[in-house]
């Protein structure tokens, strides 16, 4: 396993250089970066009296130097109106986005989900952060919404120093070796129903962890998946204030913008079944 000292300085020379590269010649990239919580509001995208949060300065940050534009929201009327100026849309989400709440005052319409997954099916890229998964949470089927997604929050266990498994050469991974292992101090998820199709970037190894949510084999921590024509990246990363600060998470999640956004092709093969080939098997009481 990597410590700290030795994963900061391997993303700073490997990685972090993918920060500065702006395409000048390129028609500059349009992101949508959407904040509703109608469940718990994370800290990350709070903004106390703010104009921006956490998340949005750091993302907004991230695009400038990478080359693509970030608007920021909290107003779910936005998927009424029209999504063909945005070349992708995040997510950092919680609960069901057509509920008002104190969270959440200006709710998704059920007309304006429908609206987004279409964008998404007919080719508009997506991005989730970590609570992305813990958002329109499926009932007697899956919903939609988590169908696209690729997985569905479960439970999560206390805050601990815990890694992840390279699974893939996904963009900006491509110079970290298969198999070598990262760790973080994080809030990680422990989640359920996920599809069978997806391409796992970061394997959740369980094997250390503490607490009844992580008595489980190793599952998918980060993954990309396709939706119909569109191209939908996911990261269970970013609940504390320091992850979004860190030179690793900001080079995966740049590799998932340009991949979503097609700058970068990358063959998304399936390997679900060979690198975490028992993601949903969980014990009954981890719910």
């Amino acid at each position: 396993m990597m410590n700290r000292r030795e994963l900061f300085r391997l993303t700073s020379i490997v990685v972090v250089p993918h920060l500065l590269r702006a395409a000048a010649s390129e028609k500059k990239r349009r992101l949508l970066y959407f904040t509703g919580s109608a469940g718990f509001v994370h800290s990350v995208v709070k903004r106390n009296n703010a104009p921006l949060s956490h998340s949005e300065n750091i993302l907004r940050d991230m695009g400038r130097r990478a080359g693509f534009d970030v608007d920021c929201t909290k107003d779910g009327r936005v998927f009424d109106e029209s999504l063909e100026v945005y070349d992708g849309i995040a997510f950092y989400t919680t609960g069901d986005l057509t509920q008002a709440t104190e969270g959440n005052p200006q709710p998704m319409t059920p007309a304006g989900k429908q609206k987004l997954l279409e964008a998404i099916a007919a080719g508009k890229g997506f991005v989730g952060f970590h609570s992305a998964t813990d958002t329109f949470h499926s009932k007697a089927e899956i919903d939609p919404y988590i169908a696209m997604i690729g997985g569905e929050f479960l439970t999560h266990g206390e805050q601990q120093e815990a890694s992840l498994a390279i699974a893939s050469h996904f963009p900006s991974a491509a110079n970290l070796g298969l198999g070598e292992s990262l760790s973080f101090y994080e809030e990680w998820y422990a989640m359920k129903n996920y599809a069978s199709d997806l391409h796992v970037v970061l394997v959740q190894e369980t094997k250390m962890m503490t607490g009844t949510a992580y008595q489980r084999p190793d599952y998918p921590a980060t993954w990309a998946r396709m939706h119909g024509k569109g191209r939908v990246f996911y990261t269970s990363l970013g609940h504390r204030e320091d992850i979004w600060t860190n030179p690793f998470f900001q080079a995966i999640v740049l590799g998932g913008i340009d991949w979503a956004t097609h700058k970068v092709d990358f063959d998304i093969k399936p390997n679900m079944a060979e690198v975490t080939p028992q993601a949903n098997q969980w014990k009954a009481g981890a719910q």
